[in-house]
């Protein structure tokens, strides 16, 4: 299979699984807080680690275990962040989660990533994840600012409104193509508009009654 072939879009869920950091620098720590924030089990291997690291580990957050890597590290791992200053180390992470059939991710490094870290937009429950395939980093973070433009707040509530609507109208018995109409207008661009103006007449009026 040739080399060239894009890279599969997944959403994973991470609560509760186990995720290896190898390295304990500034990157490692901001791909811990990635990882963390999504309910990863996150263990870290690294002899060294900056402050916000320790203080993760003191309060339980995180396992950092204060040693050198072991290829045996990441066995039962669902993925792994190769994070060290060593090219020769992370791409012994590498070699041991291929070995193992454990994905991996080797921080700038795309020849040693089975997966990379899309720039992503967050509306709340919406996420919009933006990827080139490695080629151009640049250009997804040029088109995640965009995008942020595009999307606002006030999606958000949008979402949270339609997640609202959606669970009421499962609840009731309806014909099943009815219900799927009914869902597809919903979502519509006509559909947000009507949200929006009701959202901001309803946003006028309670800062209209703060100054009262």
């Amino acid at each position: 299979m040739s080399g060239d072939l894009p890279f599969f879009p997944l959403m994973l869920r991470l609560q509760d699984r186990r995720c290896l950091v190898v390295g304990g620098g500034e990157v490692a720590a901001a791909k811990i807080r990635g990882l963390w924030h999504h309910g990863a089990r996150v263990v870290v291997v690294s002899p060294r680690a900056v402050r916000q690291i320790q203080q993760q580990a003191r309060a339980g957050l995180i396992v950092w275990r204060r040693r050198a890597f072991s290829a045996r590290d990441v066995e039962g791992a669902l993925l792994v962040i190769a994070a060290t200053s060593c090219s020769p180390v992370n791409e012994a992470v590498f070699r041991a989660c291929r070995k193992r059939g454990v994905l991996c991710n080797a921080v700038d490094d795309p020849e040693h990533c089975d997966f990379f870290y899309p720039a992503v937009v967050r509306r709340g429950g919406l996420q919009i994840a933006i990827s080139t395939n490695g080629s151009s980093p640049a250009l997804a973070a040029r088109l995640r600012r965009e995008l942020e433009e595009q999307f606002g707040p006030e999606w958000v509530f949008w979402l949270q409104h339609l997640g609202r609507t959606r669970r009421e109208l499962f609840a009731k018995e309806m014909p099943t193509e009815a219900r799927r109409q009914r869902l597809i207008t919903m979502a519509s661009a006509e559909a947000f508009k009507t949200f929006m103006r009701e959202f901001n007449r309803q946003k006028s009026a309670k800062r209209g009654s703060v100054k009262a």
